[in-house]
């Protein structure tokens, strides 16, 4: 059960009203590393997870916090629709450069949402399930957890710097803060997962004694850049091997030879050229 209250989790109140503005917003709602996905990702992360305590707790504890961000974010993208698109509009059309600019607001914002938010990202595409990460697996998530909450930290602090508003300013910074503490957690958990020593039970290390076991400390060098074996994660006690000059382990990548019905232009012979043609006419015959 979800309960609301007309409280914001953070002021959501910019000083002035900017519609260009609040098309860029709507990366932080709609966008693939927005609020919304990470609010169904994780209710869907804690609806399917199969223990109770600590770990689903904290995934439901976040997930209801992720329903306020888009709250917040909505209510802000409304405030700076305020009198758009009739006055803000007008006004700005004045200016010939402005005018030009106009393209940038969201016309369906007025047309669809009436001067509201949408559940879309800053270019109008609508928000897609598809965007989540919920495997049932624990350690799988909370990884892509701690990644989605580095990328919707990485856009947050882009979109700082795209405003000079005071309002907007303050509530990023709570979402700054947010998306720090979040991203702690999630490494954390990962963490205590391994030291809780539930790998065989909800982390990925099914099929660890099933896997070839020589490829699975290797990194291959199949690039030009010559310093890929300079960093620690090829030095050390736990250094994963650098293999400079790897070799390829399978045969040809050829296909097999195309079926003349499939493909009726291909004529490896000019001889072959008149089979192929009369299956052709073959097949059309039989459709018509």
């Amino acid at each position: 059960m979800f309960r609301h209250t007309k409280l914001l989790q953070f002021e959501a109140k910019p000083e002035r009203p900017d519609p260009y503005y609040a098309r860029k917003l709507q990366e932080l709602i709609g966008g693939a590393y927005g609020e919304m996905t990470v609010t169904m990702q994780y209710l869907f992360q804690g609806w399917n997870c199969r223990i109770e305590g600590k770990y689903k707790d904290l995934i439901m504890d976040t997930a209801t916090e992720e329903i306020g961000h888009v709250e917040m974010l909505a209510t802000m993208v409304a405030r700076l629709l305020e009198g758009a698109p009739a006055t803000a509009t007008a006004e700005a059309a004045k200016d010939p450069v402005m005018a030009a600019v106009l393209g940038g607001m969201d016309p369906q914002q007025a047309i669809v949402a009436g001067g509201g938010a949408l559940p879309a990202d800053s270019n109008g595409t609508p928000w897609n399930g598809k965007y989540i990460v919920a495997s049932g697996n624990l350690l799988a998530d909370f990884r892509a957890n701690a990644a989605a909450e580095a990328q919707g930290r990485l856009q947050t602090a882009r979109l700082y710097n795209m405003t000079d508003d005071p309002g907007v300013k303050e509530m990023l910074k709570f979402n700054l803060a947010r998306d720090t503490v979040h991203q702690k957690q999630w490494l954390r958990a990962i963490e205590e997962l391994q030291a809780d020593g539930l790998e065989t039970d909800i982390a990925p290390s099914a099929l660890l004694d099933e896997e070839d076991q020589t490829h699975n400390n290797t990194i291959w060098h199949l690039s030009d850049g010559p310093d890929g074996n300079k960093g620690s994660w090829s030095t050390g006690e736990d250094r994963i091997d650098y293999l400079m000059d790897p070799k390829p382990l399978g045969g040809p990548g050829s296909a097999p030879k195309p079926d003349p019905e499939l493909y009726a232009t291909y004529s490896p012979t000019q001889d072959a050229m008149g089979t192929v043609k009369g299956k052709a006419q073959s097949a059309v015959n039989k459709l018509t």
